[in-house]
């Protein structure tokens, strides 16, 4: 008997090469974010959880702009080139990926960071912290 795993065959080696090739243009890792943050950084790292969230503990050097705030006047600072990398909480939360769409729609490119904050807490790496923004700052 096949189990669940095997039961719908894996895709053949030149569609399961196309696939996974295309999958890095959607996202990256924590890991590759940590190695490749600071000043020659060539993304911004967008935190797309509350403010309350935010300040609790963040990716260091990360804007934050929640998902349902994303607009092109909170966009207007940046160079239409930009590209964001945007997470959330972890793979329970959508957040990250409402964010990314909202981007692509406003023509930004983007990358969703692959196990938000629970993937960089689990790789071990370090937390920035600051005040929670007021309701003003982030319309």
């Amino acid at each position: 008997m096949r189990s669940l795993v095997s039961k719908v065959a894996a895709a053949d080696s030149a569609t399961a090469r196309e696939h996974f090739a295309r999958a890095f243009a959607f996202e990256t890792d924590c890991w590759d974010v940590h190695a490749a943050s600071g000043p020659e950084a060539d993304f911004v790292v967008l935190d797309v959880r509350s403010p309350e969230l935010f300040a609790r503990g963040h990716v260091p050097g990360a804007v934050n702009i929640p998902h349902a705030k994303i607009t092109a006047n909170r966009l207007a600072a940046f160079p239409p080139a930009t590209l964001f990398v945007v997470y959330c909480s972890g793979p329970h939360c959508n957040g990250a990926q409402r964010a990314a769409l909202r981007l692509a729609q406003l023509t930004r490119p983007v990358k969703v960071m692959t196990g938000g904050m629970s993937g960089w807490r689990e790789e071990g790496f370090p937390l920035a912290y600051a005040a929670a923004a007021t309701p003003a700052a982030v319309r």
